[in-house]
């Protein structure tokens, strides 16, 4: 059987990534599709998350640590009065409550005590390793344990556009800031509990999701359009 042969490329290519799709899925897809020899991400996005994923190819796997360290942004939508097994929209509903009249500049108020550095306690539904398993692999068979808190930092918390129970936010984070979490524990202090219903990266450090390809533009293409998209490796390196 002939050894398969592999293109080599160096660089980054960000990517729109749709919800539905795991990180892991969206890099698979680009990998197989130009048949390259490594591939990797900077930052695992939830599937029912959609926006910026960016992608390394070749060499550039090498500034995956450097590149994952930096600020991430994100918008998004946090339903307030109800929670949730996995914190978003795809968990069971565990509790709902009634919602007193708020207004936005209460729910400002107590969102502004997430700024700074904070606290979080991971998810069960997220892909930390505890004994070598993922602890939503744990939570999928009902196990619950016992996690420890992580320090993060909240550079920006902001609402708007409050139309109950609903309201879109902005956050600036470091990495490993779970957003989900962020919107639970803002259900959690105000005392009606809450989940998120939609999550969108709009950048991570000083890419953007402005202008990022699609999955269906990026099958679209052939290995030159793949090398006209990609930032190369030379200036960052």
């Amino acid at each position: 059987m002939p050894k398969r042969e592999y293109n080599h490329i160096n660089g980054i290519l960000r990517v729109d990534k749709p919800a539905d799709w795991t990180s892991f899925d969206v890099v698979n897809l680009i990998r197989r599709h130009f048949q390259l020899d490594k591939t990797g991400h900077c930052g695992t996005l939830d599937p029912f998350a959609t926006g910026l994923l960016v992608v390394l190819l070749g060499k550039a796997t090498r500034l995956q640590d450097q590149l994952m360290a930096q600020e991430k942004c994100y918008t998004g939508t946090i339903r307030l009065g109800q929670q949730t097994t996995t914190e978003d929209l795809t968990g069971d509903i565990t509790e709902t409550k009634e919602l007193p009249p708020y207004t936005l500049q209460e729910l400002q108020e107590t969102a502004n005590t997430f700024l700074g550095d904070i606290e979080q306690l991971p998810p069960m539904h997220s892909a930390i390793k505890i004994n070598g398993q993922p602890l939503y692999k744990l939570a999928r068979k009902g196990q619950e344990v016992e996690r420890k808190p992580r320090p993060v930092h909240i550079a920006k918390f902001e609402l708007s556009n409050l139309r109950l129970p609903d309201v879109d936010f902005t956050v600036e984070c470091s990495k490993g800031t779970y957003i989900r979490t962020l919107g639970a524990d803002l259900g959690h202090k105000l005392g009606c509990g809450a989940h998120l219903i939609a999550l969108r990266r709009q950048r991570s450090g000083d890419h953007v999701v402005d202008g990022a390809p699609t999955i269906e533009q990026i099958k679209a293409w052939d290995l030159e359009e793949l090398q006209k998209n990609i930032e190369p490796l030379e200036p960052i390196a």
